[in-house]
């Protein structure tokens, strides 16, 4: 089965929760904290693989946590980092963020390794907080929240030479004799429906040949899944046009000029880049009567300096100088640097709130955002020692300061997250 769309949730690892310890040993009096730190999360890596070739492996699994981090213990013993998630997908798969439709990532060479969510830093033990005022703190941090977000993967297949065309104009035959591929062919339109990719050889050389679903009039505004198609040939270095000139659609009169300049339109307004790729022309099933006299008319119909190759892959006629003649090219045709060029909706960096202040109907003042948020999460709030670090806290970051500018008085209810507290005014 082929997929070239998913879209799957992923969560990084919490970090580790601090410990809360103080040394007892016998004849060591006041031993002080030694709580140590927990580890790191797990974060949550893409790693290209060539020998991947289909996003398959993310439909029937959406779901992917990467391991937290051990916590701290006493005696200054420090949790355990945890190992990384790493998710393996085929070379040529594009990474945006699910909710904004950002790009996030272009992934197309061998290896190579992408971090689409942090794991959370361990939280710190008592003994960070010792200091010349307070030699036996009793707090300790939780683990930081691991990133959560969800993610669109979207799969253009890397190949060298790509085959265009209408719908059963022969695409699939014709790399069924070049190649070891074997597509579902068939005498109606539309048997392909889903890309196939062989490879060719010639002489000591070799190349990766991709066979398209047919397109048709209205490809570029997703007509017949135009996009779905259209968007595997951006990845190729050169294009072979196919072009029926046998008619095998019975009882319609085919215009193989008429099919060439329509399927090149869908192209140049998907994406102005294919006009500048280079391209040659396979007119196929010249095993069919009538076939020669169409292939005179459409070369005399056809720009100067477009090559044409009539091919038969019944009868293998120009099957041999098609494939001598795309080695060669591609030994001329310079690799493009391969970038993502579809337009895609685009977030812009902007100035992080840490925190905003509302009040709702009934008095409560709410405090949300995320830093405000990580720092909750993180403090413990099981002594008055940490309740008053929490206030420190929120005092520096200016959350108070902003509480009064509301309005807020004594005795008022301030809630952050799921936690309610009375304000006291200082």
């Amino acid at each position: 089965m082929f997929l070239d769309q998913s879209r799957i949730n992923i969560k990084a690892g919490d970090g580790g929760d601090g410990c809360v310890s103080f040394r007892r040993e016998k004849y060591v009096p006041e031993g002080g904290p030694n709580g140590g730190d927990g580890g790191r999360g797990g974060s949550v890596v893409l790693q290209v693989d060539g020998s991947l070739r289909t996003l398959i492996d993310f439909k029937y699994k959406r779901h992917y946590k990467a391991p937290r981090g051990v916590h701290g213990r006493g005696s200054n013993m420090h949790g355990k980092n945890a190992e990384d998630l790493v998710l393996r997908v085929p070379p040529g798969t594009l990474v945006r963020d699910g909710d904004t439709g950002e790009c996030l990532a272009d992934l197309v060479v061998e290896g190579q390794v992408f971090t689409v969510a942090k794991g959370g830093r361990g939280g710190r033990g008592n003994a960070r907080f010792m200091t010349n005022r307070n030699k036996a703190p009793r707090v300790a941090e939780n683990g930081e929240p691991g990133e959560e977000r969800w993610l669109e993967l979207e799969l253009k297949l890397l190949a060298d030479v790509g085959l265009a065309g209408f719908p059963n104009a022969g695409k699939s035959t014709l790399i069924s004799v070049l190649s070891a591929a074997k597509p579902k062919i068939a005498d109606y339109p539309f048997t392909t429906l889903k890309p196939h990719l062989g490879m060719v050889s010639h002489g000591d050389k070799s190349f990766v040949m991709a066979d398209i679903p047919g397109l048709i009039e209205g490809a570029h505004q997703g007509a017949g899944l135009g996009h779905a198609f259209l968007k595997h040939l951006e990845r190729t270095r050169l294009i072979i046009h196919v072009v029926d000139v046998g008619s095998a659609f019975e009882g319609l009169d085919r215009d193989p000029y008429r099919d060439w300049e329509t399927i090149n339109r869908e192209l140049v307004r998907y994406n102005q880049n294919f006009d500048r790729k280079h391209q040659v022309v396979a007119a196929t099933k010249m095993d069919l009567p009538g076939s020669a006299e169409r292939l005179e008319v459409l070369k005399e119909q056809l720009p100067a300096g477009v090559e044409v190759f009539p091919v038969s892959a019944v009868t293998r006629e120009g099957t041999r100088e098609l494939v001598s003649r795309i080695s060669a090219l591609l030994d001329e045709v310079q690799e493009e640097v391969i970038l993502d060029t579809t337009a895609y909706k685009v977030t812009r960096p902007q100035e992080e709130v840490k925190f905003q202040v509302d009040r709702e109907p009934d008095g409560t003042f709410v405090v949300s955002g995320p830093e405000v948020e990580r720092q909750f999460i993180m403090n413990r709030m099981d002594s008055d020692e940490a309740l008053m670090r929490f206030h420190h806290i929120l005092k520096r970051m200016g959350v108070i300061e902003a509480l009064r500018a509301k309005g807020v008085s004594e005795g008022d209810v301030v809630r952050i997250m799921d936690m309610e507290f009375e304000y006291v005014d200082e």
